[in-house]
């Protein structure tokens, strides 16, 4: 059986589930992504650039990883395992779904490399997905572990609670001023870690899509929540 029609018959049942729990836009752009991928798949012919395994699994890696990482940041997957990891994020939004994808995939080579012998080409594979979501992380939220968001939002009760409940953040209200119009404003400090980078943005929007956000690195924190303040 062809890849692109496997492809497109594995993604079926999981972009219906998607559709169902993530909604009609994601659903569309995933449709829209895996019909491309299923397509070049179709037309670029298999070519063994290097036979060199590690070569192949870092530089697939990279490569996949910068594929997959813009196709997220449109707010869509190209099927299979990502997918996946879309749907479990929704409910787990502590764990990204780039590691969600690393999880399933990692237990699908695993379970092919047992069942078939080929254990060293699994290691290799495992090598590969694990730099495919480094890469895709680093494509999503930069290279800081952790992000300061600070957000003027005229919902603020409701932006804090789903901060506090969803993400198990603290937040904190702070009184500022527009210095053009004179109107005084909420702003929210809220500080995240990478994986919950993305939700956290969503979830703004979502709430109220006129609110000003700003992100930020953060270098370190210390404190509750973070690291204990320790005496050298």
């Amino acid at each position: 059986i062809p890849i692109y029609i496997t492809n497109l018959a594995i993604n079926l049942p999981l972009f219906i589930l998607g559709v169902a729990i993530l909604g009609k836009s994601f659903g569309w752009k995933t449709l829209y992504s895996t019909a491309l991928l299923s397509l070049f798949l179709r037309i670029i012919p298999a070519r063994v650039v290097t036979a060199d395994l590690l070569l192949a699994s870092i530089f697939g890696g990279v490569v996949s990883g910068i594929g997959l990482g813009l196709v997220f940041r449109a707010g869509g997957t190209s099927g299979g395992t990502d997918l996946a990891g879309s749907i479990l994020n929704k409910f787990f939004p502590a764990f990204s779904t780039a590691n969600f994808m690393m999880l399933i995939d990692i237990m699908v080579v695993t379970f092919a490399g047992v069942v078939s012998g080929k254990v060293e080409t699994s290691l290799y594979s495992i090598i590969a997905l694990y730099i495919t979501v480094k890469v895709i992380d680093l494509m999503l939220e930069g290279m800081g572990y952790l992000k300061g968001f600070l957000i003027i939002t005229h919902k603020t009760e409701e932006v804090s609670r789903r901060l506090m409940e969803d993400l198990d953040r603290g937040v904190t209200l702070l009184r500022g001023m527009g210095m053009y119009s004179k109107e005084e404003k909420d702003i929210l400090l809220c500080i995240v870690n990478r994986p919950q980078f993305t939700k956290t943005k969503e979830m703004v929007h979502d709430i109220d899509r006129e609110a000003f956000v700003m992100v930020v690195d953060m270098a370190e924190v210390v404190g509750e929540g973070f690291e204990e303040i320790t005496n050298q």
